[in-house]
């Protein structure tokens, strides 16, 4: 990508800068220097004097190599927990990382109007920067995660730019942001104007990405990233009639991926910085596959395909399955399927694969999760209904023979052998006496 600064002066003029930074920082000779430049018509981020776009992911409980065999440079976290050993990771594989800083949201107790807390929170972000600040592999810090969810105080934000002066004092080689849930323009010029200290402001959003091509009009005035997009969240989506989430196909979700980041991110890199995905791994949101990029055990899904193509313009070589339908009891998921307790139905997916790949499959059932969390917090694993199959439960099509009343997910997950994946799932309802 070739820029020209303002007054038309040339891209080496932004290296001749990062060299004085170099020079008149000699303390901090591992660190690789990072700046947010304006550029006729927009921003870019710099690092060691060249532009660099992020593409990334949020990467949990799968290896970094993962990321950069598809394309990826830059991984991002939520806490310092794991800070080492994430950054000797991500410079083994040439990638960068975003720091997640431990400041607390007021959703959690965290009183902005509590001196005694914020100095001790101020200690503590200042140790993890000293500790952090010079490792090559560092990109930026994130302070706090969504600190606008449920909040009433705005006095937050003016905590924010406290900090973020401070991280600059304290760090000169790298850039500061904080991340918010809310794309609309009360909240950006919110965090704007208390918070100027920050290097750019960072979006989190998922089907709200939509808004985008309006947002550009206020989000755009300033330098950006969108730090968390993906899948359709639970909050976003049809329910059944008891109100259970309908979750798309890992198929549907890739297809949604590519056609995210072609029609909502690609085309306003400018003021956009880049972008990570989530969630380049697994775990348990309302169901173990909804944010999940990988299975349980591992294996792609489409959607990592989808940003590999994006990422990089190349197909993968083999990629996973396309699930093409699913249904219980000849019904699909929209139908709000309702069973009777211990009789059989049929459950069934049609899948293909793009190489002809043999295609396992693996079904299960599970009770629906009664979980209420918001933000991603952590909830707990859910296990299988054993004996809920009468027969083999490892084909296209099988038989379920409905457990005791109450709500379920029925989950089928399909392997092509050549460690990739598609999933789906159809919530239902189970109605009769127990027996």
């Amino acid at each position: 990508m070739t820029i020209n600064l303002r007054n038309g002066s040339c891209f080496s003029r932004v290296a001749a800068s990062v060299l004085l930074t170099l020079a008149a920082s000699a303390n901090y000779a591992q660190a690789v220097p990072v700046e947010v430049v304006a550029f006729e018509g927009g921003y870019t981020l710099v690092r060691d004097g060249k532009p660099y776009l992020v593409r990334g992911a949020g990467v949990v409980g799968v290896g970094l190599e993962t990321l950069a065999k598809r394309g990826g440079n830059s991984v991002r976290t939520w806490g310092i927990e794991e800070a080492q050993s994430t950054l000797d990771e991500a410079a083994k594989h040439g990638l960068t990382v975003s720091m997640g800083l431990p400041v607390a949201a007021e959703r959690f107790g965290f009183d902005y109007d509590d001196p005694e807390s914020k100095a001790e929170q101020r200690e503590n972000v200042r140790a993890a920067v000293l500790k952090y600040k010079d490792h090559p592999a560092l990109l930026a810090w994130i302070i706090g995660n969504e600190l606008d969810m449920s909040f009433t105080n705005h006095r937050v934000y003016d905590e924010i730019n406290e900090l973020s002066r401070m991280i600059h004092e304290l760090d000169p080689n790298h850039v500061t942001t904080t991340t918010i849930t809310a794309l609309d323009r009360e909240t950006v010029e919110l965090v704007r104007e208390k918070a100027p200290d920050l290097d750019f402001i960072s979006i989190q959003a998922y089907g709200a990405l939509a808004l985008m091509p309006k947002a550009i009009e206020y989000l755009g005035q300033g330098p950006f990233m969108i730090t968390e997009w993906g899948p359709l969240g639970h909050w976003e989506v049809g329910k059944t009639r008891w109100e259970a989430a309908i979750e798309p196909t890992s198929t549907e979700k890739a297809r949604h991926f590519l056609l995210q980041y072609r029609d909502l991110i690609m085309p306003y890199l400018g003021p956009g910085l880049g972008s990570y995905a989530f969630l380049w791994g697994n775990k348990q949101e309302r169901t173990q596959t909804w944010f999940s990029l990988f299975t349980e055990s591992g294996a792609t899904t489409g959607a990592v395909d989808a940003l590999e193509l994006v990422w990089t313009g190349r197909v993968p070589v083999n990629q996973a399955p396309v699930l093409e339908s699913i249904s219980l009891a000849r019904r699909p998921a929209s139908d709000s399927i309702r069973l009777t307790v211990g009789k059989r139905y049929v459950a069934k997916v049609v899948a293909k694969d793009t190489e002809n790949d043999d295609l396992t499959y693996h079904w299960s059932v599970k009770p629906e999760s009664d979980a209420t969390t918001i933000g991603g917090d952590l909830e707990a694993s859910i296990a299988d209904i054993p004996n809920t199959f009468d027969g083999a439960s490892n084909k296209a099509t099988v038989r379920l023979v409905a457990p005791e009343p109450g709500a379920y997910r029925i989950f089928v997950e399909i392997n092509d052998g050549h460690g990739h994946a598609a999933h789906a799932n159809i919530p239902f309802m189970v109605l009769g006496k127990k027996r």
